[in-house]
């Protein structure tokens, strides 16, 4: 599943009248260099959700045929979600198995998929070093899962890895993500690993042009 139903307000003003994914990064948007990536990798179908301005992304993607894949899109333009409920909207077009999300306004040299859930695991998370702009991190390491921390070394990456079930008691509606990974590395149900290759949060017009630069 790829995420890109959020409206990109630090992005502003470019994300007025274009939705964040469609901001092209050297040369090709973001949710299309992750729809290659996941082809490459042998990823055949795909959900998007769909939000600020998901008609322009509909249209940009389409079938997802030219890219090797098949898309499915789950409508959330009437009531924009976040990150768990529209995670939850989606499962009817996730299916049984342990599925991959990715946010779709990252830029990365990430191999996808990353690792799946452990045996016990309900989740596996990819944890990056914590980007400057940012004044702390999300979460710790240890013994292989996520774990809470006074002062957390890793930033989530937007790209993990998750079993239905880790969705099961969700209610239908807005729901953020957070909550929910903090109370499931206090449970010990999360796997994480560090990747500590390229990856960008493309979240303000500064850091794009940065990266469009580098």
């Amino acid at each position: 599943m790829l995420l890109a139903a959020g409206r990109g307000e630090r992005l502003k003003p470019i994300t007025e009248t274009l939705p964040k994914p469609l901001v092209e990064v050297r040369g090709e948007t973001l949710i299309e260099r992750h729809l290659h990536a996941l082809a490459a990798a042998g990823i055949e179908n795909v959900v998007i959700n769909l939000g600020w301005l998901g008609p322009q992304i509909a249209e940009r993607v389409g079938s997802g045929e030219r890219y090797g894949v098949r898309i499915a899109f789950s409508d959330e333009r009437e009531n924009i979600l976040e990150t768990a409920g529209g995670i939850q909207r989606a499962l009817p077009l996730l299916g049984d198995e342990t599925f991959l999300v990715v946010n779709a306004d990252i830029w990365t040299d990430m191999p996808l998929p990353c690792t799946s859930p452990a045996i016990g695991e309900l989740a596996h998370l990819v944890l990056v070093p914590k980007p400057e702009f940012k004044a702390a991190g999300d979460f710790d390491i240890v013994d292989g899962r996520l774990a809470n921390a006074a002062s957390p070394e890793w930033t989530f990456s937007g790209v993990a890895t998750y079993d239905p079930k880790f969705f099961r008691d969700l209610e239908p509606g807005r729901a953020p993500l957070a909550p929910m990974l903090r109370a499931g590395a206090d449970a010990g149900v999360i796997g994480a690993s560090l990747y500590e290759g390229e990856w960008h949060d493309v979240g303000t017009p500064e850091r794009l042009a940065a990266l469009n630069a580098g």
